[in-house]
């Protein structure tokens, strides 16, 4: 969320950033909701002073009936006021959750993710002297993945990894959680059910409450029961990954500039609804509703040269994560129009897929700068004392469905059986190197 100064300060910039990302907002009517709200809030504090006021003039013996009524009629007007008040904050927060934060000069303009540009590609996709099968059949085959009982189970796009797809999920995870301790990241497992402020801080929601029809997150029905016995049915939700529970680790903390920037990884189980893809990628791994994933999340000063450093930082690790264990991929920098409103400058990276004969999106490397910490409140205290939003950051270390296709189909053998990457095999119970029919 943007400051509404900054907006006012910028807005044509803004406007220009919101036609390129195909954000439909009317910022007449936000700054006039916003000079209402002004106007209302010096009116509410002047009544307040008043009541305070008077407050004190009656302190001492009985208040006369004068003095009673006019107490009483301030706070009739302080609650009618207040009440105006409500109507428009609610119009206003509805209009600030959706203005979007102008992109980098070196973001693409376009209006979908037909339009995103590639700028590098690393490895030669295989070519296959046997027909290659898809990581369905080998799952199957292999007996490592089972669809149908998964199915069964959790329902529609369900499934069980077991065996050694099961440890080979489990390797990929210890390799990116290994590697990027050695870099320095602070590894967290973090919680997977959080608060309805985690997701709507990080951006989540399209809006600024969780909205069923457009949020790909489950929502928690159950009641708690708090340790004094209460009930609680405050909203929770399952992440879709650890980068909410990761930012909201410092809510409503200020830090200090000497501890900054702060790098932490995240391993965690995450839940996506998937709502918006109905009918898309029906069979198999690529799009399912729970997989494992590591994070990472980067937190540093008010700083786009050292945000973007970060930025690139982060994009390596994948990049060396897909190069270590020998996928061919490609590097998308994405267009504003594939771009949420908080972005500032995006990055996807994907991975060669023999069974679809093209890349498969493996990860996603995003700057916010403060549109998070804005909504979440993480500042810091730089070397003058005053406190200003820390910069987010966040990128895909390794999500397991899509690494496990691209190993399973990248390398297969002529006799039906998988090589596990060099890197993984020391993971692996055993330290196994390939996974064969039973």
């Amino acid at each position: 969320m943007l400051d509404i100064n900054f907006i006012r300060e910028n807005i044509e910039a803004i406007k220009e950033a919101a036609k390129n990302k195909n954000i439909n907002l009317d910022f007449e009517h936000l700054l006039r909701l916003d000079d209402k709200r002004k106007g209302l809030q010096i009116t509410l504090d002047d009544f307040r002073a008043k009541r305070n006021t008077h407050a004190k003039t009656t302190q001492n013996g009985k208040p006369t009936l004068d003095q009673i009524e006019i107490g009483k009629k301030l706070k009739e007007d302080i609650a009618s006021e207040q009440k105006k008040m409500d109507v428009i904050m609610l119009e206003y927060m509805e209009l600030m959750v959706k203005v979007p934060v102008i992109t980098s000069s070196d973001t693409p303009v376009g209006k979908s993710e037909l339009e995103n540009v590639e700028v590098e590609r690393k490895g030669e996709p295989r070519v296959f002297d046997f027909e290659p099968k898809d990581h369905i059949a080998l799952g199957k085959d292999l007996d490592i993945i089972d669809f149908e009982r998964g199915v069964k189970v959790a329902g529609y796009r369900g499934y069980y990894m077991k065996n050694e797809g099961a440890s080979l999920q489990m390797a990929i995870m210890m390799y990116a959680i290994e590697k990027l301790v050695q870099k320095g990241f602070v590894l967290m497992i973090p919680p997977t059910l959080v608060k309805e402020f985690a997701l709507f801080g990080s951006g989540y929601f399209s809006g600024k409450v969780f909205n069923e029809n457009t949020d790909e997150i489950y929502k928690i029905a159950n009641k708690e029961i708090e340790a004094d016995g209460n009930e609680n049915r405050e909203n929770k939700f399952l992440i879709g990954t650890a980068e909410p529970s990761l930012l909201a680790y410092y809510a409503d903390e200020v830090l200090d500039e000497k501890d900054l920037p702060i790098k932490l990884c995240g391993f965690s189980q995450c839940y996506r609804s998937e709502i918006g893809s109905y009918g898309k990628d029906t069979k198999g791994l690529y799009r399912v509703h729970e997989f494992m994933k590591v994070e990472q999340v980067c937190l540093c000063p008010a700083d786009k040269e050292m945000a973007n450093k970060l930025h690139q930082e982060m994009l390596g690790i994948a990049k060396e994560f897909h190069e270590a264990i020998g996928l061919p991929y490609r590097v998308l920098q994405i267009c504003t129009g594939d771009m949420s409103a908080g972005k500032y400058k995006m990055f996807d990276m994907e991975a060669w897929i023999p069974s679809r004969n093209s890349y498969g999106e493996t990860g996603s490397a995003s700057n916010f700068l403060d549109w998070q910490s804005r909504r979440l409140n993480v500042r810091y205290k730089n070397k003058e004392g005053v406190k200003q939003n820390v910069y987010m950051l966040n990128n895909t270390a390794i999500a397991s469905p899509r690494f496990i296709i691209s190993i399973l189909e990248n390398f297969q053998n002529k006799d039906g059986s998988v090589t596990i990457p060099q890197v993984l095999q020391k993971y692996m119970p055993g330290n196994k190197g390939i996974i064969e029919k039973k």
